[in-house]
C-alpha cells in the first residue's frame, strides 16, 4: 500500500471508531441518570449528610451529563474500537508479532478496569473526604460538578496510565530494551519514586494513606518483573541454541578446510 491508501485506511478506521462511540453515547444518554449515580455516589458518600454538588453555571449540568455519557459510550465501542485498531495495524505485523496481540489487548484492558475501579472506589473519594474535613462552621465545603468531576476524570486517567506499567514492560521486553533482572535490581529506585508519586497524589500527609497509594503501584512493579521474566526465558532459549548452531558451523567450516588443505595420503598399493 502506498502512504495515501494508509491515510485513506486510517481515515477509514477513524470514522467507523467515531461512529461506534457516537451509537454507543445515545444508548449511555438514556442511562445518564443511573451513570450519573455511579460516578457521584462514591464521593457523595464521603462528603457530610446531606451534603450536595452545587451547579454554577446554565449548561453545567448538561455538560456533566454529556460527559458521562461520552464515557459510557466509549466503554460501549471499545471492543469495536479495538478491532478496528487491529485491522489498521495486522497486515503490517509478521506472524509472530500478531501472536502478541492478545496478551497486549488483555493486559491493557485489566490495567483500563483496575486503574479506574482503584480511582473511583478508594483514591478519588478519599481524597474529597479529605478535603470535606476542612468544613466548619466559617468555611462551608459545597463543591461544584464542573470542577469536582474534572478532578475526577483528570485522576482517573493518570491512574489508568500507571496501571499500564505491566504492558509497557511486556512490550518492552519483546524489544530487548528491559530484563526481569534489570527491574529486580533497580527495585530499591523504584520504591523511592513510587513513594514520591503518591506523596505527590495523596492529599494528606498521613504516611498509612501514602502505603495505600503506593502499595499498587509496588504490586504493578513486581507483576511487571515476572512479565518480564516470563518473555525473556524463550528468546533467550532461542538465542543461545541459535549461537551454538552458528559455534558448531564454524567449527566443521575448520575441520573442512583443514582437511583439504592436509597432504593427501598415499594409497596403499596391494
Amino acid at each position: 500500500m502506498s502512504f495515501l491508501d494508509h491515510l485513506d485506511e486510517l481515515r477509514i478506521r477513524i470514522i467507523r471508531s467515531l461512529v461506534a462511540i457516537g451509537a454507543g453515547m445515545v444508548i449511555a444518554f438514556f442511562f445518564y441518570d443511573r451513570l450519573a449515580r455511579f460516578v457521584l455516589g462514591p464521593t457523595l458518600a464521603t462528603l457530610p449528610p446531606g451534603s450536595q454538588l452545587l451547579i454554577l453555571r446554565p449548561g453545567e449540568a448538561l455538560s456533566f451529563y454529556m460527559d458521562v455519557a461520552l464515557i459510557g459510550g466509549t466503554v460501549l465501542a471499545a471492543p469495536f474500537v479495538m478491532y478496528q485498531v487491529w485491522r489498521f495495524v495486522a497486515p503490517a505485523m509478521y506472524a509472530k508479532e500478531k501472536r502478541l496481540v492478545v496478551p497486549f489487548v488483555a493486559l491493557a484492558t485489566a490495567g483500563t478496569i483496575a486503574g479506574a475501579a482503584f480511582t473511583h472506589y478508594v483514591m478519588f473519594p478519599a481524597m474529597i473526604g479529605f478535603f470535606a474535613t476542612f468544613h466548619s462552621p466559617l468555611m462551608k465545603f459545597t463543591p461544584s460538578i464542573e470542577y469536582t468531576f474534572e478532578l475526577y476524570k483528570n485522576m482517573m486517567i493518570g491512574m489508568v496510565v500507571v496501571f499500564q506499567m505491566p504492558t509497557l514492560v511486556l512490550f518492552l521486553a519483546k524489544l530487548r530494551l528491559v530484563t526481569a533482572g534489570m527491574l529486580w535490581r533497580h527495585f530499591g529506585h523504584a520504591i523511592l519514586v513510587i513513594f514520591i508519586a503518591a506523596a505527590a497524589l495523596t492529599p494528606s500527609t498521613d504516611p498509612w494513606n501514602q502505603t495505600a497509594y503506593a502499595a499498587p503501584m509496588i504490586g504493578l512493579y513486581l507483576i511487571s518483573i515476572v512479565i518480564a521474566w516470563i518473555a525473556a526465558p524463550r528468546r533467550g532459549r532461542d538465542t543461545s541454541r541459535d549461537g551454538s548452531g552458528a559455534l558448531r558451523l564454524v567449527v566443521g567450516a575448520m575441520v573442512l578446510e583443514g582437511a583439504r588443505r592436509a597432504p593427501g595420503r598415499r594409497r596403499p598399493s596391494w
